[in-house]
């Protein structure tokens, strides 16, 4: 079993968390996490728990790699599921933990991460965790883009610079 990292699911509103439960049930073998770059990059923003935030609007990029990094150490050694994806950093919802982001596609000039870079320190050591394969999360876009072959193109690129 994974638990999904998605701030909106049903208490798991930060990485910690989602550290808390996966701590407190305390078996690896059986109860993992799966990340996803686009939803992780919510955690650090701490937008349905901002008292677990490690990074706030406006930040510098000097900032972004230790708070990525905390988050990464802590969660890594539980994650079992890897999905690449790019986010824009929006967010909608009405309520106080409802907020959810949305994926957006790999080039887009909006996008927050750096793929390959946030990729390598969710996949250190992934042999260990029995990692074996990576997927592209992230078509929730209109069919007009789904349906233009430069989308795929790019995310196949972008996959291929994880794993190279």
């Amino acid at each position: 079993l994974a638990v999904e990292g998605e701030i909106c699911w049903a208490g798991m509103h930060s990485w910690k968390d989602v550290l808390d439960l996966l701590e407190g049930v305390g078996m690896p073998e059986t109860l993992g996490f799966q990340a996803d770059l686009a939803h992780t990059y919510l955690y650090l923003m701490g937008y349905n728990a901002p008292e677990h935030a490690l990074l706030h609007d406006g930040y510098a990029e000097e900032e972004f790699w230790p708070a990525y990094e905390k988050m990464t150490d802590k969660l890594r050694p539980w994650t079992i599921d890897f999905h690449v994806a790019q986010n824009d950093g929006q967010v909608h919802g009405a309520g106080s933990h409802d907020k959810t982001g949305k994926h957006c596609p790999a080039d887009d000039p909006n996008g927050k991460l750096d793929i390959t870079r946030c990729s390598h320190y969710w996949l250190k050591d992934f042999e260990s965790r029995g990692i074996k394969h990576i997927c592209w999360d992230g078509c929730m876009f209109p069919n007009a883009t789904l349906e233009n072959p430069s989308t795929w193109n790019t995310i196949l690129k972008s996959m291929i610079d994880v794993v190279s």
